[in-house]
């Protein structure tokens, strides 16, 4: 979906129990050099945290915009920006379900099995105000989906049993020393 900027700065991630990562984020509404300077510090940031996906409220910002740098099922690296994402995931006999670990910037070091659509096509605009449509397959699939989730208010836990979810927080509680409160930017 086009190069990644690559002049951005590196901004502190927020972390799971903040407001702006359970609710709702604002639609862009302006593909502008602000918004241009917000996706090149969520490129930066994301990089730096060795992630594969960022929205914005991870790093604070109240927009629906996220990034992505990851894997498709064939192994080849996707790279774009998408702003007002709407999700599609197959449906009827379409639809399988892919259990595999996942894990979350916001809530770093830990990782559980989270079931989600092995396929899904996400419909939005570039950071120029373009539409774009991406399709993913494998890891991107499962990215486009956490990503967006993001933007609606959703976090991955929010899609685990309480037993699960139990565990994941003692998990990331357990390795929280190496993830300073202004990770990755210090």
């Amino acid at each position: 979906m086009g190069e990644l900027p690559t002049d951005g700065q590196v901004r502190p991630i927020t972390r799971w129990g903040e407001p702006v990562m359970h609710r709702r984020c604002r639609p862009v509404e302006a593909y502008d050099a602000e918004l241009a300077t917000l996706v090149a510090d969520m490129v930066a940031t994301m990089r730096a945290a060795d992630g594969v996906g960022l929205a914005a409220n991870q790093i604070g910002v109240d927009l629906q915009v996220f990034v992505y740098s990851c894997p498709d099922a064939d192994q080849v690296i996707q790279e774009g920006v998408v702003c007002n994402p709407t999700l599609e995931l197959p449906t009827g006999s379409e639809r399988r379900l892919e259990e595999a670990e996942e894990g979350c910037l916001s809530l770093p070091g830990a990782y559980a099995k989270c079931p989600r659509p092995d396929t899904a096509v996400v419909r939005g605009f570039d950071v120029s105000g373009q539409p774009i449509v991406v399709s993913g397959t494998g890891m991107l699939a499962r990215c486009l989906q956490h990503e967006t989730d993001h933007l609606q208010g959703v976090v991955f836990a929010d899609r685990l049993s309480q037993r699960v979810r139990r565990q994941l927080f003692r998990d990331a509680e357990a390795v929280a020393e190496r993830y300073g409160p202004r990770w990755p930017a210090e």
